[in-house]
C-alpha cells in the first residue's frame, strides 16, 4: 500500500462474505463467518466431553468467526473456563473452527502449527 492509498473494508469485494481461501502461507485455510454445516446440537463443554481430541493443522481450519476479543486472547485465565481443547466440526471434508478461535491464534503467535482439539466428523 502506499502512502496517501485508503485500504477498504472489503465489504465491496463480493469475494469477502463467505469463507474465502487464500492462495499463500498465512494461518487458516480460510476466514468465515458462518456455521455452514447443520446443527450438531452439542452447545456445552460437557456434550463435546464424549469427543476424543487430537492434533489439527492450523492451516487447514476454516474459522466460522471473523472477529476476536482481544480480552480473550490476551487473558491469563482464558483457557482455564469451558474445555481444554477447541471444537472443530468436520463436515464435507472441510474442518470448521467451531470453538476455540482464541486458542488457535494463541498457537500461532507461538509459532505452532498445530492445535489440540475436538473433532466431530458430520455427514
Amino acid at each position: 500500500m502506499r502512502a496517501g492509498e485508503v485500504r477498504g473494508t472489503g465489504a465491496e469485494r463480493p469475494e469477502r462474505r463467505g469463507a474465502t481461501p487464500y492462495t499463500r502461507g498465512v494461518i487458516f485455510k480460510a476466514v468465515g463467518d458462518a456455521r455452514p454445516y447443520p446443527d450438531h446440537g452439542r452447545v456445552t463443554p460437557a456434550q463435546w466431553a464424549d469427543v476424543p481430541p487430537r492434533q489439527v493443522r492450523l492451516d487447514e481450519l476454516v474459522t466460522t468467526k471473523r472477529t476476536l476479543d482481544l480480552d480473550a486472547l490476551l487473558a491469563e485465565d482464558s483457557t482455564f473456563y469451558g474445555d481444554l481443547f477447541a471444537h472443530v466440526v468436520q463436515f464435507k471434508g472441510v474442518m470448521y473452527l467451531e470453538d476455540g478461535l482464541h486458542r488457535a491464534v494463541r498457537a500461532a503467535l507461538q509459532q505452532r502449527a498445530l492445535l489440540h482439539a475436538r473433532v466431530l466428523v458430520l455427514s
